[in-house]
């Protein structure tokens, strides 16, 4: 436990550190390119929280291996050892049009089996993080258990592709809950799932970095992240997923059959 305290010390300073360039860059122009349409973009920021993540990682933990969302880092084609999968902008869309709703991620796996998440929300200041077996919190302050609410009495986030393709699932699940939430960073929607804000959150494609920190929370609170099919998270594809407490899972499941 004693080991697993130093990383979280470090990891902990490095996410401020990494925060503080964030918020330093909403005073400068961002470079911007897109990755593969108009709604899939990268910035400078992106890639230098990557690069600077990177180096941290690899100077402390020389011998451990790291998945990037911008490409730096290790050819990843299994989960044996330990290996970091970090998301530098968790959000890149709202970091670049609101100043606001966007995250950086880091979920540490050994052989397959998360042991460490952080979610940072970096301008309301909020860090969610999850120590295997030993909790989630937000800050200081522990999350308890999830409770087993139907669709019915909570919000529901769903990706905006699902709300773009006029899925009919999509639109059976948002009609039965409480009232429908499109926020843009799968982080942070994960998060508040986590925290009870939300009861579900539906995505059609999310990358093994969009998943890996979350999934670390999301197991220590009770929740259910899997697959629409109802199959494990795969960490080494993109995933068409559903987290949500137990309740609320069973009734988004029941829509895709």
């Amino acid at each position: 436990m004693d080991q697993i305290e130093k990383r979280h010390s470090l990891i902990k300073a490095w996410l401020q550190e990494a925060a503080d360039l964030l918020r330093e860059s909403f005073s400068k122009e961002l470079e911007i390119k897109e990755k593969t349409s108009r709604t899939d973009l990268v910035t400078n920021m992106d890639r230098e929280i990557e690069v600077f993540l990177y180096e941290k990682i690899t100077e402390h933990f020389p011998d451990e291996r790291i998945l990037g969302e911008e490409s730096v880092g290790h050819d990843i084609q299994d989960l044996e050892g330990v290996v970091w999968i970090i998301d530098p902008i968790d959000g890149t869309l709202n970091f670049i049009k609101q100043r606001a709703n966007f995250a950086i991620m880091i979920g540490i796996y050994e052989d397959g089996v998360g042991h460490l998440g952080y979610i940072y929300d970096v301008v309301r200041d909020e860090l969610y993080f999850a120590i295997r077996d030993n909790g989630a919190y937000c800050n200081d302050r522990r999350l308890p258990r999830v409770e087993a609410l139907p669709l019915s009495e909570g919000l529901v986030a769903i990706s905006n592709r699902f709300v773009v393709a006029d899925a009919d699932e999509a639109r059976r699940i948002a009609k039965n809950s409480s009232g429908l939430r499109v926020n843009g960073s799968a982080g942070l929607e994960t998060a508040w799932v986590a925290s009870g804000k939300l009861v579900a959150y539906i995505a059609p494609s999310l990358a093994p970095w969009d998943i890996a920190a979350g999934l670390v929370i999301a197991e220590e609170v009770g929740l259910v992240y899997r697959q629409v099919t109802g199959e494990k998270i795969n960490l080494l594809q993109n995933n068409a997923v559903i987290v949500a407490n137990r309740c609320a899972f069973q009734e988004i499941k029941n829509e895709w059959r």
